[in-house]
């Protein structure tokens, strides 16, 4: 039986086709994952071009850094526009998927991880009506075996707070979430107190001679003229991640350097290759890891939110 077509995508990285797709994985869990498979496709074509562009000769009439964050917005655009044909990567995803997700005899249908506002441990599924109640449970189980403490559970655990930073600040949510799996290792790597406490800093932020609250002390790794170093630093802790996104927020908002980061609106490359610019960290490779991370965050969001 020939699947539904993928529904064509409208403006890359709108930030309002997340609710779109969580109201639709609740009224149609099937037709959801069209669509998160439609975006996996836009990203993975977006990553096949950003290649392309890199192996290509550069002129020395067009460059530079505004170059660059156009060139990437108008190849977001391209791969959203592409996505989703027949025939396409959506459509294999959508037909393995769907034998995956269904049991033998029963039609194809996804069921889609509801989000966890409270951060907890495991992730509640919401089954399409056509599984059986044992495979539903069977499929619950497997989801959430394999989204605990993964990076979709990280993604899911912090969106509700991201979600907070993005009112006040403007950057969207998955921008933000993406920062705090770079500079965290995804929840993994995260600045702890040395009895094992977590600092709750996922941002990386430093601790100046203006912070008052805690600070924990922690080595780390710095780059000077290129080359990393290692050297301990003393950092901010909070007693929340709710409030480490908060002061987050609040770091964007008042300091004037980051102030064309937040103008960055939609776009990935222009909010990494900005935030390398402001001097958020001093890996020379920082906006390019982050733009990554961001896309890859982004994929996640879809699944998980």
């Amino acid at each position: 039986m020939a699947l539904p077509a993928i529904p064509a995508q409208g403006l890359a990285l709108d930030a309002r086709a997340l609710d779109g797709l969580r109201r639709d994985a609740s009224a149609d869990p099937r037709a959801a994952l069209r669509q998160a498979a439609g975006q996996f496709e836009a990203l993975f074509m977006q990553q096949l071009l950003k290649s392309m562009r890199e192996a290509m000769p550069k002129s020395g009439m067009f460059g530079g850094t505004g170059h660059d964050t156009y060139v990437g917005m108008l190849d977001q655009q391209l791969s959203q526009s592409l996505a989703g044909r027949p025939g396409g990567l959506a459509e294999t995803i959508v037909r393995q998927l769907s034998r995956q997700l269904a049991p033998a005899g029963t039609g194809a249908q996804a069921a889609t991880p509801a989000a966890a506002p409270g951060g907890p441990r495991s992730f509640p599924v919401r089954p399409s009506p056509s599984l059986d109640p044992q495979a539903a449970e069977k499929l619950k189980d497997s989801l959430s075996r394999r989204l605990d403490g993964s990076q979709a559970g990280f993604v899911a655990r912090m969106w509700p707070h991201a979600l907070a930073a993005q009112r006040s600040t403007g950057v969207p949510a998955a921008f933000v979430v993406g920062q705090a799996a770079l500079e965290s290792g995804w929840g993994r790597q995260e600045i702890r107190h040395s009895d094992g406490r977590s600092a709750h800093n996922l941002f990386g932020i430093k601790a100046g001679s203006g912070w008052k609250g805690a600070t924990v002390e922690v080595a780390t790794t710095e780059y000077v003229d290129g080359k990393a170093q290692r050297t301990v630093e003393r950092f901010r802790a909070y007693g929340s991640y709710e409030e480490a996104f908060r002061d987050w927020a609040s770091l964007m908002s008042a300091n004037a350097r980051y102030a064309p980061v937040l103008r960055a609106g939609q776009s990935v490359s222009g909010y990494a290759s900005g935030m390398q610019r402001a001097g958020y960290a001093t890996d020379p490779r920082y906006g390019e890891k982050l733009e990554r991370t961001i896309n890859q965050t982004l994929m996640l969001g879809r699944l998980t939110t």
